[in-house]
């Protein structure tokens, strides 16, 4: 899917006041669960950006942790979240741009504890470790938990945002991972 054809926030019911937009990615081996997170998180009155993987094809899970990482970064999105089988890999993809702060989490006190401590913009999980109920509790802790600022964390996150460097080769470039996906294609790069 190109980056123009990128789906658009989903119209909610004004009535709700849940009006945040919420950034998905994942790679092909989660695509059920980004699903039923996707599903969820309408169902509660969030408006949501799929940026895919939408099926079961093999894919290169940096390029949906970059997505989701540059929607929250360039407010297109409020927060985001990102899965993969582990959560590790996209979790550090998502990581890896300016503007960003991913939490890998594996439980509700790690995504309550990003949010309020150190103000996390992305959530990343283990999409085939965690089971799914569980996973909805993880999801709804991060989003109802609100980043209580004292000095000492504005600090603390000034430090964590200062060690990303700007990399303007990769900000918003569509075609950044073009060599990864070509060799993908080519069968370089296994499951």
């Amino acid at each position: 899917m190109l980056d123009n054809d990128r789906p658009q926030p989903e119209f909610v019911d004004p009535k709700n006041d849940k009006h945040m937009v919420i950034a998905l990615g994942n790679d092909h081996i989660v695509t059920s669960v980004k699903m039923a997170i996707s599903d969820h998180l309408k169902e509660e009155g969030y408006q949501v950006i799929d940026e895919g993987t939408h099926d079961n094809t093999r894919t290169h899970y940096p390029i949906y942790g970059k997505r989701v990482a540059e929607d929250v970064a360039d407010g297109r999105a409020d927060l985001g979240i990102v899965l993969c089988g582990t959560g590790i890999g996209i979790s550090t993809a998502a990581d890896k741009n300016e503007g960003v702060r991913a939490a890998m989490v594996g439980d509700v006190a790690q995504a309550e504890y990003a949010r309020r401590e150190l103000n996390a913009n992305v959530l990343g999980f283990g999409g085939i470790v965690l089971g799914r109920d569980f996973i909805f509790d993880i999801v709804d802790s991060f989003l109802n938990a609100k980043y209580e600022s004292t000095p000492e964390r504005q600090e603390l996150i000034a430090k964590i945002d200062g060690v990303a460097k700007p990399n303007p080769d990769q900000k918003d470039n569509v075609h950044f991972f073009d060599e990864e996906n070509k060799k993908w294609a080519e069968g370089v790069y296994h499951d």
